[in-house]
Order: C-alpha cells, then structure tokens, then sequence
C-alpha cells in the first residue's frame, strides 16, 4: 500500500470519464463533512466519528480510533502545471471552484502565488482539531507512534446497545482479551506501520502547501510548537525507535528479551513484528512481517540523515 502522487493519476484520470476522480472524490468529501448537517463531523470533540443508520436515525458511534484520523491522509497538492495538462479536469475544477464555495472543505489555494491548490477532506480548522488529539500523549501519541485507538478508551470504554445485547470498544494495547478478531487486538490500541506511514506522509504533504503559517502544539500541552514537517519529523523518531537499542542494547520492539541485547548470535537480529504494543512499544504478532513493517526502513533512514545532518552542524559549528 502506498499513497500515490497526484501526478501519478494523470493517465488514469485521461482514461476515464471527465471529471470522474475528481467528482467522486468531492461527493465523498461532501458527504463526510456535511451531510445531514455536519457529516460524519462533531464540533465539540473535534473529530470525525461512523455512524449508525438505526430506526431512521443516525447515531454517531464516539469512539476515537484511526477511523477518526483517516481523513487526514485523503489529501494531496494540484501543482497547476500538473492541472493545465488534464484540460477536462481544468474546466471540472475551475467549475467547482466557480459555483460550489459551499465546498471549500476541498479546495485550498495557494498564498503568497504559490500555483498550487490543496484537495483534502479536512479544511484547516478541523485539521488543528484533529491534531490536537493525535499529537496527545493521553490519546493516541505514544512513544513509538501513533496508537489505534485512544488512551482515553482505558478508562472510559465506549458501550453501544443494539438487538439487546451491549457491545464494547476498549483501549487493548497488544494481544486481545478476547477469542473475537482471530486473537489480536487488530485497531483496538497497537501502533501499526502502514497507516502510521501514511500519516508521517500526509503531514509532510500538508506542509508542503502551508509552510511554517501553520504550527502546532507537540506534544499536545507541552508548549512545544512545531510545523507540520517537524511534526512529521518527531512521528518518525518515535517509530524508528521501535527499532533502535537503547542504552543497555535493548531494542523497544524485543521488550526485555536479553538475548536480543547481550548475545553475540541474536543482537543484530531486528525483527518485522505484525504491530507494536501501544505503551510498551513491543513486537506483537507475526515477528516476520517483511510487508507494510519494512515500511520502517523509511523512518529509520529520516533518523539516520537527521543525525548526519546534526553531526555536519556540530563540526562547522567548531572553531
């Protein structure tokens, strides 16, 4: 799985129908923002929430998980060059942007005269909302990334009562508490790496189009501000740390396992875990997952030039 540039959509939005990517991408967008009055957003929690269609009415279900944060990676930036080459898709946009201002929510344009706009689900102000919970260390930041459900589900599972029975949403960090979803936890609290990296990616996209004018708190109610770049940038070091041997040689994602430390045979042995325990950090799972895990190698390569680049200042630094 990857996100793939808009460029890269060029040839298959000349094959098919005018405006057919782009129209569906905007009724989706709609849809989710607005419809029924605010879509599948809620104001006062700031976030993006499913909802259940029952006896005619919608009932959102408050539970925050990556279902929430979702949005967020649905975005990309039309370089207008890029634009000018798809003269269908040229008149389709400039029509929207000309007759729907209603649908700001997708449309962003360049300051400063930058030839860019922004497509995404998430207007900015929404997008510092959403921020704010997934950079909070009591909700979904954990130190080796982004967790799959909030913290705050530890303390206040979310219930829902449906054909007489109660069904329960809680924080489960790593192995499931119960026999349902094959034996994991799947999106109930571990850090997972394909939607982690999709997230670091969509951050970095965002700051392409809005520069240093948008910075936020990180961790949340730390003091600490940052860009969106930055941001991406701390996601990355926490994730690659899964990885990386501490002081005593003890590598996040092998808990305490002291052969993966001190023996000569298994301490350079790294291995691919399915997820990551969303406290601990710890490899859970199939211990071989050489698919969305090698994801990782990314993020370990942001650290190792982040270092290298600190290194290079440190010695121009000397006198």
């Amino acid at each position: 799985m990857r996100w793939i540039p808009f460029s890269e959509l060029a040839d298959l939005v000349r094959e098919a129908p005018e405006g057919h990517v782009l129209e569906h991408y905007i009724a989706i967008t709609d849809a989710m923002n607005t419809l029924g009055g605010t879509g599948l957003w809620d104001e006062e929690d700031g976030f993006y929430y499913d909802q259940l269609h029952v006896d005619g009415q919608m009932i959102p279900l408050r539970v925050r998980s990556m279902v929430g944060l979702l949005p967020l990676i649905a975005a990309d930036i039309l370089e207008e060059e890029t634009i000018e080459r798809l003269p269908g898709f040229r008149k389709r946009l400039r029509w929207f942007l000309a007759n729907r201002e209603d649908l700001g929510c997708c449309f962003e344009a360049g300051k400063g005269g930058h030839a860019h706009h922004l497509l995404t689900i998430a207007p900015r102000q929404r997008l510092e909302k959403v921020l704010r919970r997934l950079l909070d260390e009591n909700e979904f930041l954990s130190p080796h990334g982004i967790r799959a459900l909030s913290l705050v589900h530890r303390d206040h599972p979310y219930s829902f009562r449906a054909g007489g029975e109660e069904h329960r949403v809680e924080y489960v960090p790593g192995e499931s508490n119960t026999g349902l979803f094959g034996g994991n936890s799947n999106w109930r609290g571990p850090i997972w790496m394909p939607v982690n990296y999709l997230l670091v990616e969509a951050l970095e996209r965002y700051h392409h189009f809005y520069g240093d004018d948008l910075r936020v708190e990180c961790p949340t109610g730390s003091g600490r501000f940052m860009n969106l770049k930055e941001v991406a940038g701390e996601l990355s070091a926490r994730l690659a740390g899964l990885f990386l041997p501490g002081a005593r040689g003890h590598r996040p994602c092998h808990a305490g396992e002291e052969r993966f430390a001190a023996d000569p045979h298994w301490k350079d042995l790294v291995l691919f875990y399915e997820y990551f325990h969303g406290d601990t950090g710890r490899g859970v799972g199939a211990s071989h997952q050489t698919g969305w895990t090698a994801l990782a190698v990314r993020f370990l390569e942001d650290v190792a030039r982040s270092r290298q680049t600190s290194a290079s200042a440190g010695q121009g630094a000397r006198p």
